[in-house]
């Protein structure tokens, strides 16, 4: 099936409350995601960059366990620089006060029970530069995620966006091109993959980029 499809960005059933489960991603992104998953996981399995505490990956893991394909969802889950203690959007609940750090990956854990993705939802628990060693499989779908510093951003990139398999889709969220507005290392990269001679850009939803391997 043709990524090219990816057109629609009406909601889709999901098999919880996604209002519950902590994150940034708005539900017209999160349904952008989920079209986008449903074609491209025809053509190979979904990865994400950054997946916090699963917002992301319930819509990648819905439309991945209804087509038979696997979400592997890469994160430390230690939090962005913004989790941390002090800055802007840190939680008190994600901070395990024993080891002084941020901690999303119990969270993680539960959301994807509650959503029935424990066979579906592959977690790599590392940095994506660790992840991406050796990493030999052609992906259906890269959604980048991650931290939002520029040296990052252009990690996360530099590691994934070659790895997506003709036809599929690289996804990128927090695309602000006005700086007043939100970083501008999100759309550094969108940017770059933009130029690249890679990928043809689909319609931005939102925030979340979107293009389509040529």
């Amino acid at each position: 099936m043709s990524a090219h499809l990816i057109m629609s960005t009406k909601l889709p059933t999901l098999p919880l409350d996604i209002d519950s489960v902590k994150g940034f991603l708005a539900p017209e992104e999160g349904a952008a995601l989920f079209e986008a998953a449903t074609s491209a996981s025809n053509i190979g399995p979904c990865l994400e960059v950054g997946s916090y505490c699963g917002k992301s990956t319930v819509y990648l893991g819905t439309a991945c366990k209804q087509t038979g394909n696997i979400v592997y969802a890469i994160d430390h889950h230690r939090g962005s620089e913004e989790h941390q203690l002090g800055e802007e959007y840190h939680d008190s609940d994600l901070y395990d006060s024993d080891v002084e750090m941020v901690d999303t990956f119990k969270e993680f854990r539960k959301v994807m029970r509650r959503a029935k993705l424990k066979d579906t939802v592959i977690p790599i628990v590392a940095s994506s530069t660790t992840a991406s060693q050796r990493w030999s499989t052609p992906l259906g779908l890269v959604f980048i995620d991650g931290g939002h510093s520029m040296e990052a951003a252009m990690a996360d990139y530099r590691a994934w966006a070659a790895h997506v398999a003709i036809g599929g889709i690289l996804a990128i969220h927090d695309i602000f091109p006005n700086p007043d507005e939100g970083g501008q290392a999100p759309y550094t990269i969108w940017k770059l993959a933009k130029s690249s001679g890679l990928f043809e850009e689909l319609p931005t939803v939102n925030t979340l980029g979107r293009f389509i391997r040529i």
